[in-house]
């Protein structure tokens, strides 16, 4: 009566499983749905609807190309107008000191400065998408232009030594023979660069940009502004010292103005020390009450104008030596084809330019689009980019990309489109065109002190060290060797470095993912780990593995092992100790054998007939077992009788365990040796009675499995499970089905006992 309350007991959990969770595997949905049936389409009709140029698709090209055309005849006037006035103008007084000191940081002539900060600005008006990005000279982008610039064209090449004699007109015309080369090699990496950003924006290639990720860029940023920083102590201080490029440069350079230390020029200090201190102070105040200020305090161009002013009264070139900023030419130079035979010497770093710029650019304009509710095209920014830089290099212009603190005054000033940026490039056009002599006396200590103040921000960047300790150690070393190695190597190969070590990381960690055991969490169909979660249990002779990544060549083995770690199965060592124990066992039993037959032959010797008949028969064993102890026939009968135990001990987890299901929900793809290891695995723990599911596989998994011949007689599409909860629902029928056929055997095998 109890078995058969037991077999009603395991009727009724059965269809209960049945009737509150239907079990649908993957065979099942394919035969009750239908795949849409699309027409197939040759590449020649592909191509002739490509090339098909309706009205509506030039419209919708034309508006892509020059996205002003969509925002500009719907422009509230009486909304944005007065705002954008505003913000240009202030924006525009930036632009002026930046540009020039920027100039100096590229390494050409202060007026290229200003040419940078008004066509490329111009031009981004109409080409680019995002609405509060300031678009010019950048300190990170300069730099590097300048690096290539020394580089290609050194002091050493016109046989420039710094002496006291350097009004000698000999030596004036060295300098501008090497200022002339300099916006050679710049001009033609400008146009490289833009080239490069333009058929990367064509071929739709934004997602490049994916690839330096945040601390990547931080911590390079990072590097640059230290390079910028060393960079302008020579002009600080007033002391003559060469500049250097390349693997180092930054130390060299700081010994260089520390070993001349001495040569220091007192009022060029004193006068770059008091801006610095003007700057910093009006950007606390413009930081702490920039809600109540109406525009913020623009304290860059009052030092300009008044140290100008104070340079031009006291004469302070002829009287303190103090370098100034010198010739700045009025008007705009006639456009020139840049020489393109500089290209192969610039082509590397005009790809790392070209990249950095974009990522700059895209990433300040997401932010903005992100807290003012509109979209940004990456592909039409590298468009708008590779345009500003290319047609600018025609008009002398270095590389350009988004400024972080011009952008931040021209969204916080009530900057609302690009108007505000086409007002600051007319500024900065009428400086050019009528007051830009006026500039001539300029103290370059005073552009130092601007770049250095601008730098701010960017080394308060070191704070992102405790904070990424604290969150993501791996995410810490992308930012502490992206900054390491730009600062050792420079900013083209310690990007170059970065890159590579970011995409380390990413096979690291699909190499490297995390292994869990699943279990259910009661009276739901949802699965955790069972290490995280007390209340979450496992079922009998269920298992549950679940890697996040997905399965392919380089993780594979790793793969194989973790899951015989977690589930606790082995099913090569098993089926090893198996045959081991199998073989042992074997000649255990033939030791027993001849023992036998010894014993026979004693007692053959010993007895009459009638006793050697007994012993030839099964029976009459127990006589020789009482004679034999410990040593005798017993012991060997048993070895006959039962398996060893290092057989028993090995085939202990086959019992416990029948079936292992995959999870393969974070799995987005797999390869072929993914499909071969899988293929593998499924054989390995059929062998030693363990079945094997998958489940939450996504379609295209599915699809990548039937297309590497992963599905054929052995391995049937049975094994695929919608979800988790289902493969568990599966697994558990098919426990209950064959625990009522053994418990069937057990009844027929009894009463057929009881029979006999």
């Amino acid at each position: 009566m109890e078995l058969i309350s037991g077999e009603d007991e395991i009727l009724c959990q059965r269809q209960k499983y049945c009737v509150e969770r239907p079990v649908f595997s993957q065979e099942y949905l394919e035969d009750q749905l239908h795949l849409r049936k699309d027409e197939p389409k040759s590449i020649v009709r592909k191509l002739i609807q490509s090339c098909c140029c309706t009205t509506k698709k030039a419209k919708s090209q034309l508006y892509s190309f020059l996205p002003i055309l969509k925002w500009l005849p719907r422009y509230p006037v009486k909304e944005y107008l007065l705002g954008d006035i505003i913000s240009g103008l202030s924006t525009g007084v930036m632009q002026l000191p930046q540009g020039l000191a920027y100039a100096l940081l590229a390494a050409v002539p202060p007026v290229y400065g200003l040419y940078s900060s008004f066509y490329p600005v111009f031009l981004y008006t109409f080409f680019g998408t995002s609405r509060h990005i300031s678009i010019g000279t950048f300190a990170v982008i300069s730099l590097m232009i300048g690096g290539v610039a020394v580089r290609i064209a050194p002091d050493e090449m016109f046989d420039i030594v710094e002496t006291n004699s350097t009004n000698s007109t000999d030596f004036q015309d060295k300098l501008e023979a090497r200022d002339l080369m300099r916006v050679k090699v710049a001009v033609a990496l400008t146009l490289l660069s833009g080239i490069i950003q333009l058929c990367l924006g064509i071929l739709r290639f934004g997602f490049v940009a994916i690839y330096l990720t945040e601390p990547l860029v931080r911590g390079f940023t990072t590097a640059a502004a230290v390079h910028v920083f060393i960079s302008q102590l020579k002009y600080l201080f007033g002391v003559k010292t060469k500049r250097y490029s390349g693997p180092l440069a930054v130390i060299y350079s700081l010994v260089a103005v520390l070993s001349d230390i001495a040569t220091t020029n007192i009022a060029t200090m004193i006068m770059g020390l008091s801006c610095i201190l003007l700057l910093l102070g009006a950007k606390e105040i413009n930081d702490r009450f920039k809600k109540k200020l109406p525009v913020p305090i623009p304290m860059e161009i009052i030092v300009v104008i008044v140290s100008t002013a104070i340079s031009a009264v006291l004469n302070l070139e002829d009287s303190f030596e103090v370098h100034v900023v010198g010739n700045i030419p009025t008007g705009l130079r006639a456009p020139a084809l840049p020489d393109l035979s500089l290209f192969s010497a610039v082509f590397v770093d005009a790809v790392a330019i070209a990249v950095v710029g974009f990522s700059m650019t895209i990433s300040m304009a997401k932010i903005f689009a992100l807290k003012h509710g509109y979209a940004v095209d990456g592909n039409q920014e590298l468009i708008a980019l590779g345009i500003c830089n290319s047609v600018g290099s025609f008009f002398q212009t270095f590389s350009v990309t988004c400024s972080m603190s011009r952008s931040l005054v021209q969204e916080s000033t009530g900057g609302n489109t690009q108007i505000a940026g086409l007002l600051s490039s007319i500024m900065v056009l009428l400086v050019i065109m009528v007051i830009g002599y006026l500039f001539q006396p300029l103290p370059q200590t005073v552009l130092a002190a601007i770049v250095m103040v601008n730098l701010k921000g960017m080394f308060k960047q070191f704070a992102d060290i405790p904070d990424l300790w604290r969150t993501s150690r791996l995410e810490l070393a992308i930012w502490v060797i992206s900054f390491l190695a730009s600062v050792s190597l420079g900013l083209d190969y310690g990007l170059l470095v970065a890159v590579a070590f970011a995409i380390i990381t990413v096979i690291y960690r699909t190499q490297s993912p995390k292994y869990r055991i699943l279990g259910q969490v009661p009276n739901t169909d949802i699965y955790c780990g069972v290490e995280e979660y007390e209340e979450v249990k496992e079922f009998t002779g269920i298992k549950i593995f679940q890697a996040n990544t997905s399965l392919y060549f380089a993780n594979s083995d790793l793969y194989v092992s973790a899951l015989r770690k977690k589930t606790g199965i082995n099913p090569a060592a098993i089926l090893i100790a198996k045959k081991k124990a199998e073989k042992r066992h074997a000649r255990e039993m033939k030791k027993a054998n001849k023992t036998e037959k010894k014993a026979v032959l004693k007692l053959t010797n010993a007895v009459d007939m009638a006793v050697k008949h007994e012993l030839m028969s099964d029976d009459p064993v127990i006589d020789i077992h009482s004679t034999n102890g410990k040593n005798g026939f017993e012991m060997d009968r048993n070895m006959h009788d039962n398996p060893s135990d290092e057989l028993e001990y090995f085939m202990t987890p086959m019992i416990n365990v029948h079936s292992v299901i995959l999870d393969f929900t974070p799995v987005n793809f797999i390869d072929s040796v993914g499909a071969k290891t899988l293929k593998a695995i499924i054989k390995e723990y059929k062998e030693v009675g363990v079945t094997i599911f998958l489940s939450g596989c996504s379609g295209l998994v599915v699809k990548d499995l039937t297309r590497l011949n992963f599905f054929d007689a052995s391995t049937k599409k049975n094994i695929l499970f919608h979800s988790i909860h289902d493969a568990v629902i599966n697994c558990r029928l098919k426990a209950s089905s064959s625990a009522m056929s053994s418990s069937d055997e057990q009844i027929l095998s009894s009463d057929t006992h009881s029979q006999i």
